[in-house]
């Protein structure tokens, strides 16, 4: 799935056959915030002016904006793997936290 990226916040979008339209919304945060264009540079332009807005709203508002993926996030892995993480992680001098973040830096040079 390809994102769009604006000030640091991410677009996922769809095709809608029926209605001959892109629409899509925000990622990483809770606020629904969407946007939409009959071609991909409408689609573009809707997605940067829904951040905008969205950015604007909250100024308005006086509220802190979302930040899309704080860095930290709750992974369920089953009590197995989670020793077998742990155990590993103390033998090769690291804590679990740096573990994690190693095994995701070399999934991610190879899938990313």
């Amino acid at each position: 799935m390809k994102l769009l990226k604006y000030k640091g916040y991410f677009g996922s979008f769809e095709a809608s056959v029926e209605d001959n339209c892109l629409y899509g919304k925000l990622e990483f945060i809770r606020s629904l915030v969407t946007f939409e264009g009959t071609t991909v540079r409408e689609l573009e332009q809707g997605f940067s002016e829904a951040v905008d807005s969205y950015l604007e709203s909250c100024k308005e508002q006086k509220i802190e904006p979302e930040k899309p993926l704080k860095g930290n996030f709750n992974v369920r892995i089953g009590q197995e793997r989670h020793i077998a993480a742990a155990v590993t992680a103390k033998q090769i001098g690291k804590n679990l936290n740096q573990f994690v973040s190693i095994a995701i830096d070399e999934a991610l040079q190879k899938y990313g």
